[in-house]
């Protein structure tokens, strides 16, 4: 796991306490970088810091963002934490285990791996979630689901931290502390940077363009069918050769159809 590759994305966090406290919780685990959605004014700088203590490095290089997409953009993947499911969220969800291993595999390919994490009152909303190409949750207590803000980054943060080589080669002696063999289901050796979602979200326009040119669809159906693509390529780790490959196959098929 490459770590340096990991993004913590907070949206529209609503106490700057939790900003602090989130921020050593990520120091915690050696993850270091911060993203924001929303003004670094709308945020208390003091009370930041009384919470994140030694951390405070993490609040002073934060960056801040308009909106996810503009966050995630760079990224080849972006989790959204979720506990909550519904017709216009995600069908696949993960666990924090499972999002570690496909992260571990991503980010040392090169790419970069964001985790967005919802404001404290409302968690992420279904139009948030979809600006994420994969939803994580996190099992808790059906009697008290709602998790403080960052306790959840600290979760999340720590199953990525055990990826990394020295706390797992750590843990190999001790079978309780090992991860399933699941690792298999997310391995991938080519070595090839994945794509950025920036990047994906050209292709995917690429792909649904030629849909609606062969008739696949008219006036309604194109947002379900971009998110569909959207998620499904993601999971993929698309290189620059595939996606272009892809584009040409659904731009070839529309020249085809027209004739």
């Amino acid at each position: 796991m490459n770590l340096n590759n990991i993004y913590i994305v907070l949206a529209r966090p609503e106490e700057s306490r939790n900003i602090g406290a989130a921020c050593r919780a990520m120091a915690n685990n050696s993850i270091s970088n911060l993203r924001i959605v929303g003004k670094k004014s709308d945020f208390d700088e003091e009370r930041v810091r009384i919470l994140a203590i030694h951390a405070v490095d993490i609040w002073e290089k934060c960056q801040f963002f308009n909106s996810i997409t503009e966050a995630v953009s760079d990224c080849s993947i972006a989790f959204g934490t979720t506990r909550r499911k519904g017709k216009k969220r995600k069908d696949k969800y993960y666990f924090p285990e499972d999002l570690s291993l496909k992260a571990n595999t991503t980010t040392d390919n090169g790419a970069k791996v964001a985790i967005v994490f919802g404001n404290e009152r409302t968690g992420l909303t279904d139009e948030e979630l979809n600006e994420c190409t994969n939803a994580v949750s996190i099992p808790s207590s059906d009697n008290f689901p709602s998790l403080n803000l960052s306790h959840a980054v600290q979760i999340i943060s720590y199953h990525l931290f055990r990826q990394t080589p020295t706390v797992s080669n750590k843990n190999k002696s001790n079978d309780k502390l090992d991860y399933p063999s699941t690792e298999l289901c997310f391995k991938n050796n080519s070595g090839v940077t994945p794509i950025t979602l920036e990047r994906l979200k050209k292709g995917v326009f690429t792909i649904t363009e030629n849909l609606k040119k062969i008739g696949f669809f008219k006036i309604t159906g194109r947002d379900e069918q971009e998110r569909f693509w959207t998620d499904i390529l993601s999971r993929a780790n698309l290189s620059e050769g595939e996606i272009k490959y892809l584009e040409k196959i659904f731009t070839k098929a529309s020249g085809l159809s027209s004739k």
